[in-house]
C-alpha cells in the first residue's frame, strides 16, 4: 500500500497542470451558470418561463436536461448540469489512460515495473489518483455553487452528482484500457463512452413526460443507461436521492475490481484486444505526406463516423417519435402551436437541427484531433525521421491539415446522411433528403477555423498545442451555449466561430458567414505554415 500511495503521488506530480486546470475550469463553469440564473432569473415568473419553453422543446431537453422546477437551485442544475457532468467525464478518462495504457505504450509503465511492485500496482495508483480528483471536483463544484449564492445541502449534492459520475468514468476508462492496444485508440473508446452516455441520457430527457404545469419533466428509460441519467436522478436542490448516487459508486468499485484482475491476469504491454501487424510494404498512399496523414488518421476518423452516424440517426428517428410523445399532452400541444412555427413539423426541424450543431462539434474535434496528431509524432521522435528527407515541414502540416479538413467534412457529411436516412425512413422528412446533409455541412466552416487555429498553436508552441487546441474548442462551446445566459456583450460571444453557423434548416443559410469563415481558416492555415517553417523540432 504504501508503494502504491508513493506512485499515487507521483502521478498527481505529472498532472499538477492538468489536473487544477480541469478542475477549476468546471467549477467556474458552476459558478457562472449559477450566478447567471441569479442575475437573468433571479424571480420566479422568469423561471417559469424557461421551463415552460424547455418542455416543449425536445431539443433544449436533449441538450440541457431535465425542468425539476422553480427555484434558483433547481434550474442552475438543469441549465449546467449536463455539461459539467460531461467535462468530469472527459477529466476522468484521459487521466486513466494517460496513466495505463499510454505509459505502456510509451514504455514508462516497464521501468516502474523494474522495482518490487505488485503487477497492478500502477493501476491501482491511477485509481487511487482519479478518486481524489473526482473528490477533490465534487467538494470545488459545491464551494463554487455555496459561492454562488445557493444553498448548502443543494450544492453538496450537485458536486457529489458530479464527482459520483467522474468516478464511474474512471472505472470504465480502466477497463478500456485493457481491451485496447494503444492510448490513442483508448482514449477514444473511452471519450466515445463518455458522449454515447450523453447522448441516452439526452434521449431519454427528450422522450420524457411533462408534468401538467410545465415545470418538471419526468425522464423515460434510455436515460437510465447513461451515468450522467443516474446522476441526474439525485435531484439535489428539490428532493435528493443518495440511492442514484450509491448506484454510481457501486458501479464504479465493480469496474475498478474488474480492470485490476484482468491487469493482474494480463502481460505488460499486452491487451484484450490485440494490435494487428501492418503491411510488409507500404501501398501507393504511403509513399506521400498526404497518404501517411491519411493512414493514420483513418481509424480515427472512422470512429468520429460512428458516433457522428448515431446521432444522425437519432436525430432523423427520434424526431418524429418526440414530436408525437410531445402532442399526447394536451397543454404542451397547444403552447407548440402558438410558439413553434408549422407545429408539429416545425418542432422536428427544431430538434434535427439542435443534432445537427451537435454534429458541427464532432466535425470540430475531429479535425483538430487530426492536427493535434502531428504534435503526438514530434514528440515521440517519428516526425524528425521523416523529416530527414528533402521535404518541406510546410507540406507536412499542409497535408496534416487537409486530411483534417476532409475528417470534418466527412463527420458532418455522414451525420446529415443519417439524419436524412432517420427521417425517410419514417415517412417525417419536411424536404428532399439533401437539406438535411447541406444542413449539417453547413457547420464544417466553423469546423475549419478550429482545426486551422489548432494549426497554429501547434506551429508556434506545440508544448501547449494540445492544451490550447481543446482549449479553444471548450471555449468556443462555452460562449455559443452559455454567452447568452451568462449575459456576455454580443462581440465577445460572436468570437465563438459556432455562433455564425447557419442553424439550417430553421433557418436560410447565410453564404457570407461561410466564406468570411473559411477566409479566416485559409489565413490561419497559411500563418501555421510559416510559422512552422521556422521553428525546431522539439521533444
Amino acid at each position: 500500500m504504501p508503494g502504491v500511495l508513493r506512485l499515487a503521488l507521483f502521478q498527481a506530480r505529472r498532472d499538477r497542470v492538468t489536473l487544477p486546470v480541469w478542475i477549476l475550469g468546471i467549477t467556474l463553469l458552476g459558478f457562472a451558470t449559477s450566478t447567471a440564473v441569479v442575475t437573468q432569473f433571479g424571480d420566479e415568473p422568469s423561471q417559469a418561463a424557461i421551463l415552460t419553453l424547455a418542455a416543449t422543446n425536445p431539443a433544449f431537453l436533449f441538450l440541457r436536461g431535465l425542468p425539476d422546477g422553480t427555484g434558483i437551485g433547481p434550474v442552475v442544475f438543469f441549465q449546467g448540469y449536463a455539461f459539467t457532468a460531461v467535462l468530469a467525464g472527459l477529466m476522468s478518462t484521459f487521466l486513466v489512460v494517460r496513466h495505463t495504457r499510454t505509459d505502456e505504450e510509451l514504455g514508462r509503465a516497464e521501468l516502474l515495473s523494474s522495482v518490487p511492485l505488485p503487477r497492478a500496482a500502477s493501476l491501482a495508483a491511477t485509481l487511487l489518483l482519479g478518486a481524489a480528483a473526482n473528490l477533490l471536483l465534487a467538494v470545488f463544484v459545491a464551494a463554487g455553487f455555496v459561492a454562488a449564492g445557493l444553498d448548502v445541502p443543494g450544492a453538496a449534492g450537485a458536486g457529489a452528482a458530479v464527482g459520483a459520475v467522474g468516478l464511474i468514468f474512471v472505472g470504465l476508462a480502466a477497463v478500456t484500457a485493457q481491451f485496447l492496444p494503444t492510448g490513442r485508440s483508448a482514449n477514444g473508446a473511452a471519450a466515445g463512452v463518455v458522449g454515447a452516455a450523453y447522448l441516452l441520457r439526452g434521449v431519454g430527457d427528450a422522450l420524457g413526460t411533462p408534468a401538467a404545469d410545465l415545470l418538471h419533466v419526468t425522464s423515460a428509460w434510455p436515460s437510465l443507461l447513461s451515468p450522467i441519467g443516474w446522476g441526474q436522478r439525485s435531484r439535489p436542490f428539490t428532493s435528493l436521492d443518495l440511492s442514484a448516487l450509491l448506484v454510481l459508486l457501486a458501479a464504479a468499485v465493480a469496474l475498478g475490481a474488474a480492470a485490476t484482475l484482468i491487469r493482474r491476469r494480463r502481460d505488460m504491454g499486452a491487451s484484450l484486444l490485440p494490435q494487428r501487424d501492418g503491411r510488409e510494404r507500404a501501398g501507393a498512399g504511403g509513399t506521400s505526406f498526404v497518404g501517411l496523414a491519411w493512414r493514420l488518421q483513418r481509424s480515427t476518423l472512422a470512429g468520429w463516423c460512428i458516433g457522428a452516424a448515431t446521432l444522425g440517426a437519432v436525430a432523423g428517428a427520434l424526431g418524429p417519435l418526440v414530436s408525437e410523445t410531445v402532442s399526447s399532452v394536451a397543454p404542451l400541444r397547444d403552447l407548440i402551436s402558438r410558439l413553434v412555427p408549422g407545429g408539429q413539423a416545425g418542432l422536428i426541424d427544431v430538434f434535427v437541427t439542435a443534432l445537427l450543431g451537435v454534429a458541427g462539434v464532432f466535425a470540430a474535434a475531429a479535425g483538430i484531433q487530426a492536427v493535434l496528431r502531428m504534435r503526438a509524432e514530434e514528440a515521440e521522435g517519428r516526425s524528425e525521421l521523416l523529416l530527414a528527407a528533402p521535404l518541406s515541414r510546410a507540406r507536412w502540416l499542409g497535408a496534416n491539415v487537409v486530411i483534417a479538413a476532409v475528417s470534418a467534412v466527412v463527420v458532418a457529411g455522414t451525420a446529415g446522411s443519417a439524419a436524412a436516412l432517420g427521417l425517410g425512413l419514417s415517412g417525417a422528412a419536411n424536404g428532399p433528403a439533401g437539406y438535411l446533409v447541406a444542413a449539417a455541412l453547413a457547420h464544417v466552416p466553423a469546423a475549419l477555423v478550429f482545426l486551422a487555429a489548432a494549426s497554429v498553436v501547434f506551429a508556434s508552441v506545440p508544448r501547449l498545442s494540445i492544451l490550447l487546441g481543446w482549449g479553444m474548442l471548450a471555449a468556443g462551446l462555452v460562449l455559443g451555449e452559455f454567452g447568452e445566459l451568462f449575459g456576455l456583450p454580443v462581440w465577445l460571444q460572436d468570437v465563438s466561430p459556432f455562433r455564425h453557423s447557419s442553424a439550417m434548416p430553421v433557418e436560410p443559410f447565410d453564404p457570407a458567414g461561410a466564406l468570411a469563415m473559411a477566409v479566416i481558416a485559409a489565413a490561419l492555415a497559411s500563418l501555421a505554415a510559416y510559422c512552422v517553417q521556422r521553428r525546431d523540432l522539439t521533444a
